[in-house]
């Protein structure tokens, strides 16, 4: 399994519920570190920038509108398959139709309030990691 990193946000819901703890919590548990974090708070413009993918979508708009709502806590986390076991951990996007024991099934409430995004995949980890943080706010933790 290769060493990876991926985007991983605690949206507006969650870090109004105070819950950063608990996930931070539960990627380092399960072997993913945090190797930069940064509070921030998106414009709606930001906020359509880094959703363009999604520009045209009946939820683009709501989401945008959501996630310039509040602050949120940006990381980048790094381990082994961390793709992959990020988005294990972070459950399925519907709370509801979570499993439980993860992140969105305790702490999501709806679709679009759903406590954390996550990288799907390596192109779009490396985008979106250079959406917030430049190579020098990067920190492995991993032995030299």
């Amino acid at each position: 399994m290769p060493v990876q990193r991926t985007l991983s946000i605690i949206k507006p819901d969650a870090v109004a519920k105070n819950v950063i703890g608990d996930i931070i919590r539960r990627f380092e548990e399960n072997g993913l570190a945090v190797v930069a974090a940064k509070m921030t708070r998106l414009t709606p413009e930001e906020a359509g920038r880094f959703y363009a993918v999604h520009r045209g979508k009946p939820f683009y708009e709501d989401l945008c509108r959501y996630m310039s709502s509040g602050p949120i806590l940006v990381m980048v986390l790094e381990g082994k398959n961390a793709i992959a076991l990020n988005r294990k951990l972070m459950g399925a996007t519907d709370p509801k139709k979570a499993e439980p024991g993860t992140i969105r099934a305790d702490h999501g409430e709806s679709i679009e309030a759903n406590a954390v995004h996550g990288s799907d995949s390596e192109e779009n980890a490396a985008k979106e990691i250079a959406f917030f943080f430049g190579e020098v706010e990067i920190h492995s933790r991993n032995a030299a």
